[in-house]
């Protein structure tokens, strides 16, 4: 830098910083950008539908709750257990306690959701 004056040489320096500041926020952007989109995807990942089939424990038809005590499903990553599904009323108007019983469930945002059940 022999010859440059010394506006010019913080002319330069000044530059430099602000091209590293860029740098250094394009790649947090993108760094910020790839972790939405990972979570967006791993987000929809854990949202899955399954089939199977199990006996019905307890029934809530006012709360619309069904307990099913079934096998390993492992489309909903759930090992064999009873677990608390959520349901419309109507769809538990004919299901009592013993009944062995085929379902749809779909877990959405974290919750156990029946989209159908029939014996």
């Amino acid at each position: 830098m022999k010859g440059i004056g010394k506006l010019a040489r913080q002319t330069i320096v000044a530059a430099s910083l602000i091209g590293a500041v860029g740098l250094i926020t394009s790649a947090s952007a993108q760094a910020a950008d790839s972790t939405a989109g990972g979570n967006a995807t791993t987000s929809a990942a854990r949202d899955a539908t399954a089939t199977a089939s199990g006996e019905v424990r307890r029934v809530d038809k006012t709360a619309g709750k069904v307990a099913l005590k079934h096998d390993e499903i492992t489309a909903l990553e759930l090992p064999a257990m009873t677990l608390v599904y959520l349901a419309t009323p109507a769809m538990l108007v004919d299901i009592e306690p013993g009944d062995r019983v085929r379902f749809t469930a779909a877990r959405r945002s974290g919750q156990y959701i029946l989209l159908e059940i029939g014996k």
